[in-house]
């Protein structure tokens, strides 16, 4: 698999109607950083552009984007648990980022030996992906609790299925500049 760079396809949206809201046009960049910044960002964040920084507990992020975002059990913030490989998925994420501190500067911090680093701790993430639970603190809306745990198994599904191969990818193309041509040899992990 070879990486696809969402970022252009953020940028292109500013000034025009964003494709899942009725008529608005997008007001903002979300290639830059969260406005609580890098440093603050949540540990479950997978490696890539896109990331959160303490979000509140509103549980909105799944309702744009359940392919992408996920919920901590804490207080239910968002995370990115997959990122975009599509502008749909691109148009997805940017709404659920619309009412939270999303960023998209992640390839400005993200190394490859970071995302070597993150995979290599993944079993933290998959452990609490399937240990996880939504007590009565978190939420009191069963189905939100139910869609949290979706999110969760998703997250696991993510992990055990084409996460590396989208990880390999993102390494070169941290590395090189560039995505990989079709054929040419991804780095390991």
């Amino acid at each position: 698999m070879t990486y696809w760079d969402p970022i252009p396809t953020v940028r292109a949206m500013v000034g025009e109607p964003h494709p899942l809201w009725r008529g608005d046009r997008v007001s903002r960049d979300w290639s830059g950083p969260a406005p609580d910044g890098w440093e603050r960002r949540d540990w479950r964040n997978v490696p890539g552009p896109f990331y959160t920084a303490n979000t509140d507990n509103c549980l909105t992020g799944r309702q744009c984007a359940p392919g992408h975002v996920g919920y901590e059990d804490e207080y239910c913030c968002e995370f990115v648990y997959r990122q975009p490989r599509t502008p749909a998925g691109v148009h997805a994420l940017t709404c659920a980022a619309d009412c939270e501190p999303y960023g998209g500067d992640g390839d400005a911090h993200w190394t490859p030996d970071l995302v070597r680093e993150w995979w290599r701790e993944r079993g933290r993430v998959r452990e609490w992906a399937m240990g996880v639970g939504w007590g009565p603190g978190a939420t009191s809306d069963l189905a939100a609790l139910l869609d949290a745990a979706e999110g969760a198994r998703a997250y696991v599904a993510h992990i055990d299925g084409d996460l590396a191969d989208y990880l390999r990818g993102y390494v070169f193309r941290l590395a090189e500049g560039r995505p990989a041509w079709p054929g040419e040899g991804l780095p390991a992990l």
